[in-house]
Order: C-alpha cells, then sequence, then structure tokens
C-alpha cells in the first residue's frame, strides 16, 4: 500500500535471533538477506561466529540482545532452554523491555507459555508471541513455514512483516498460547502421519513393491500431501541427514498434546498410539535420531 501525502514510514525494527540450531540458522539468514538489522546469540559460540560472517551483530548473552533489538526472535529446545534465557543470570529479565517483543518459535506447553509470558511482562515489561513453527529445516531454508501465533492481536501486527521474511503463512491464532495449542493440533496430524506413512512405506517394501514410487503413483487422490511427497522417499531411501526433526522433538510434542487432552477431556487414541511409537523408536533409534527412523522399527531381522 502507497504511503499517504505527508505520512512518514514506520522506521525499521531493530531485530534479536537468539537460538541458531537448524531452524534458527536458516531463519536468521532469511532476515539478512531481506536487509534487516539483526544481532544474533547462541549457547555454543561457533554458530554465532558464522551469522556474523554473514552481517549479523554477535551478542555475549542474551540480554545483549535485548538492549540492542526492539523485536527478539528466539527458537530454543524446550521450556526448560526458554526459561533460562529469559529468566537466567544476563537473561531478558537483566535489561529493561518496555516496548519490545519476544517472538519466541520454540514448541513448549501452552500452559508454560502464558506462565512465562506473565512474569517476563510483570518483571520488565516486555510483550510475548508464542509463535511455534511447522515445515521443517527445509521449511526454513526456503522461507516456506507456517507460523501460529498466539498474542496481542497489534504485537502480532507489528512483527508480521519481519515474520513473512522466513514463512509463507503467519496466523493469530487468539491469546497467549493458542500459537501452542494450535502446533499441538499441527503434530497429531504430523506425528500421526509420520507411524501411518511408516506403516504404508514398509507394507509396499515387503510385498515387492518399489515404495520410492508410491509419492508418484497417489499423486493428486485421497492420500496425497506434503507429508507423503517429503516423507516417504526418505524413509525408503534411508535419508536420515540432515534430520527434518528428532525423535525427542516430536516425542515432547506428542506428551503434551497427551496432557492438553486430559485436561480438556479431549479423546486422542491416535496420537496417544504414535506417542508409544515414538518412544519406542527413541529407545530403539536414540533421542536425537531423525523422527523419521521410526521407520526402521518394522525392518526384518536379517
Amino acid at each position: 500500500m502507497a504511503e499517504s501525502a505527508g505520512a512518514h514510514p514506520q522506521p525499521a525494527e531493530k531485530l534479536g535471533y537468539l537460538g541458531l540450531g537448524l531452524m534458527g540458522a536458516p531463519m536468521s539468514r532469511r532476515l539478512l538477506r531481506a536487509g534487516h538489522d539483526v544481532t544474533v546469540w547462541n549457547r555454543s559460540g561457533g554458530k554465532t561466529a558464522a551469522l556474523v560472517e554473514a552481517g549479523a551483530k554477535g551478542a555475549t548473552t542474551p540480554r545483549d540482545v535485548v538492549a540492542r533489538a526492539t523485536i527478539i526472535f528466539m527458537c530454543v529446545t524446550d521450556a526448560a532452554a526458554v526459561e533460562e534465557v529469559v529468566f537466567g543470570a544476563n537473561g531478558f529479565t537483566a535489561e529493561p523491555g518496555t516496548g519490545k517483543i519476544v517472538v519466541d518459535f520454540s514448541s513448549i506447553h501452552p500452559e508454560a507459555a502464558r506462565d512465562i509470558a506473565a512474569r517476563l511482562k510483570a518483571a520488565n515489561g516486555m510483550n510475548w508471541i508464542d509463535a511455534p513453527v511447522s515445515g521443517g529445516t527445509k521449511g526454513a531454508e526456503e522461507g516456506t513455514l507456517a507460523v501460529m501465533a498466539g498474542g496481542d492481536a497489534a504485537d502480532v501486527e507489528r512483527v508480521r512483516p519481519y515474520v513473512l521474511a522466513m514463512a509463507r503463512r503467519f496466523t493469530h491464532m487468539g491469546p497467549t498460547g493458542a500459537g501452542q495449542t494450535t502446533k499441538l493440533c499441527n503434530q497429531v496430524i504430523v506425528g500421526c502421519a509420520m507411524a501411518v506413512l511408516a506403516e504404508a512405506t514398509r507394507l509396499a517394501e515387503n510385498a515387492g513393491i518399489d515404495a520410492n514410487r508410491l509419492p508418484e503413483a497417489l499423486a493428486g487422490g485421497f492420500a496425497d500431501s506434503i507429508p507423503l511427497q517429503l516423507f516417504v522417499p526418505r524413509m525408503a531411501r534411508g535419508i536420515h541427514s540432515p534430520p527434518l526433526g528428532t525423535i525427542a522433538t516430536m516425542l515432547k510434542d506428542l506428551d503434551a498434546v497427551a496432557d492438553v487432552a486430559q485436561t480438556t477431556s479431549t479423546p486422542v487414541p491416535m496420537a496417544s498410539l504414535a506417542g508409544q511409537i515414538f518412544r519406542l523408536a527413541k529407545a530403539a533409534r536414540g533421542a536425537d535420531a531423525d523422527a523419521l527412523e521410526l521407520y526402521k522399527l518394522s525392518a526384518k531381522s536379517p
């Protein structure tokens, strides 16, 4: 939309990004390529150095990021990591935060998001948007992520242009915690899809059909989907590096689904079964293995 006569464009926000892992590194690179002023921090300094080489400003603590940025993005492992970044020594609360917004891309329990947001607001005035993502590392690299947000509507609109430098879709789902709840709904679908597609792929292979051709054969039919097209070839060919996501991450989310389902009296038999399958996969393949390695659980013994 063109600026009206005499109107002054809003100055660009200064951005921060904390957590430069499988998702955070490519997302922050997209912000840099879009020309934004970005300060980055990561617990291990090597990943920070790589982003500084790409044009970012390095920070030594989360507090430093808050001091330099007005919108702070974050993608860390779990609620414990979020707690440490926000409330730990030299964390967010060590710096004044009125007028600043945290956009948390981490996937954590909705209740944890609500609790952390309220405590941070009381501590230093910072606002919070819980904004978990879907689309995996491929989506992070290509800027095609789907982001589901919980928080104040005005805050969501303020951060929207910056989020859309990293994502294709950014949907405001309601108040704080709504983004995390929406992500759990996403994980019900994705976790169950992984388990079902592993069954279909194994059935094809055991019956003498080339499972690599399933995506082609089923394209356009009722079974077609992005997971079908992406997951089946990786399972059939044993492609697990880089991982699309870890077994531990999917299990964490499915356990959160079970908890929210219990508190809301929601029956989730399929998600519960998927959670147990991923628990078996964790025992057999390890917590940090690619989530699609659950396909190997059904392999015939040599």
